[in-house]
């Protein structure tokens, strides 16, 4: 058994306030959860994207999240759950103006096979997209594979 506090925890770079990484702290071996905190206009993810091994589920404790999915957006109040079955691209935003609290669990844990889909100026278009360090460590910048264009920057 092992204990945490999720505010014990440090965050992590990204596009939300606030993501900690409950499962990993915790040794959990078959799932990944994170905790996160949403400010107005933030994300979960650093685009569209999906899992092709891995389910995610989304529970939100206060706020109102909205999700981009291939049917359209949907709307997950707080004391609901949304689950996304490998393979079901999507993003999950705060688009109100207070903050949303949310668990998201993926299984299994050790998913890398994703593919993230973001809107590059230079391209024009929707396009598959990487993640890197900057060179000073400080941030996450995406990348369009296409063009090589800096198409995110993340703290």
């Amino acid at each position: 058994m092992k204990k945490i506090g999720i505010d014990d925890l440090d965050d992590w770079m990204g596009p939300a306030s606030v993501k900690r990484p409950v499962g990993s702290a915790l040794d959990a071996e078959q799932l990944a959860m994170n905790y996160y905190e949403l400010a107005p206009g933030e994300s979960f993810a650093f685009g569209y994207h999906a899992h092709d091994d891995q389910e995610e589920l989304f529970y939100v404790l206060d706020g109102t999240a909205t999700f981009e999915t291939a049917d359209g957006d949907v709307t997950v109040e707080a004391g609901e759950v949304i689950r996304f079955a490998p393979g079901e691209f999507q993003q999950g935003r705060n688009n109100t103006d207070d903050r949303v609290r949310a668990l998201a669990v993926g299984a299994p844990g050790d998913s890398t096979d994703v593919t993230i889909l973001k809107d590059c100026a230079a391209c024009d278009d929707r396009t598959t997209q990487r993640i890197e360090p900057t060179e000073d460590g400080d941030e996450l910048v995406t990348i369009c594979v296409d063009c090589g264009a800096e198409t995110g920057r993340f703290d």
